[in-house]
């Protein structure tokens, strides 16, 4: 097991990360997305850093994008940061959207969950970047190198249903949103691989996210992550 994880980063720092990348450098960004996931169960969960661990996990990535694009300026588009396709793909999931919106309002009615507050509003704006973020580590990097191994051919729906698994899994203990965002990863990881657009992808998970803490899950995570800060 210890020559296999040598040998993998061995040809990791040897690769020259252009097109295309070899299942070595695939495997790599799938057990770094796996790393970043425990990380949130220790430093999220456990710690209660959410903050922190969301600056950090935030920046250490945009290292690694900026790492790759300086050895392949393709490799932004081949992940799916693109505006090419944003308007063809923004019509695809504003159905899906639509749908889940009036679903959200109506549990919390039901549920009797519905918590409006001006706290949603800058939410609203700073969670699309960090729902970007996780689309790109779930559906760009998970979904996208698992549908393109070489040494492993995967069905189209395996991997949807490995991604959104996983997605799912980082949610827990919270039933509703382990119910959520593996819906939301099985729509997401077929219109990634049908259409590649983290932009729409990452905009409408921070929309649909935000606005599910306040109507179904009965949290205010405007005041868990910022308001401790202030007080």
């Amino acid at each position: 097991m210890k020559q296999k994880l040598t040998k993998y980063l061995t040809d990791f720092s040897n690769f020259n990360l252009t097109r295309p990348a070899s299942d070595t450098v695939r495997i790599l960004e799938i057990l770094a997305v796996v790393i970043t996931g425990v990380g949130k169960f220790v430093f999220m969960d456990y710690l209660n850093c959410r903050l922190p661990f969301v600056i950090v996990a935030i920046v250490s990535w945009l290292l690694y994008v900026r790492y790759r694009y300086k050895k392949d300026q393709q490799v932004l588009r081949d992940w799916g940061f693109r505006k090419d396709n944003f308007k063809p793909v923004l019509k695809l999931v504003l159905p899906f959207a639509i749908v889940s919106l009036v679903s959200f309002f109506v549990i919390g009615f039901i549920q009797g969950t519905l918590n409006p507050t001006w706290h949603i509003i800058p939410l609203l704006i700073t969670y699309p970047i960090w729902g970007t973020v996780q689309q790109f580590l779930t559906i760009g990097l998970v979904a996208g190198n698992l549908s393109t191994l070489k040494s492993i051919k995967l069905k189209k729906g395996i991997v949807i249903l490995i991604t959104a698994t996983l997605f799912s899994l980082v949610h827990y203990p919270s039933l509703w949103l382990l119910i959520g965002t593996f819906i939301l990863a099985l729509f997401y990881g077929y219109i990634y691989l049908k259409s590649k657009n983290l932009y729409v992808l990452g905009l409408c998970h921070g929309w649909l996210g935000a606005l599910f803490y306040y109507t179904v899950v009965n949290q205010d995570p405007f005041a868990d992550v910022f308001l401790k800060y202030v007080h």
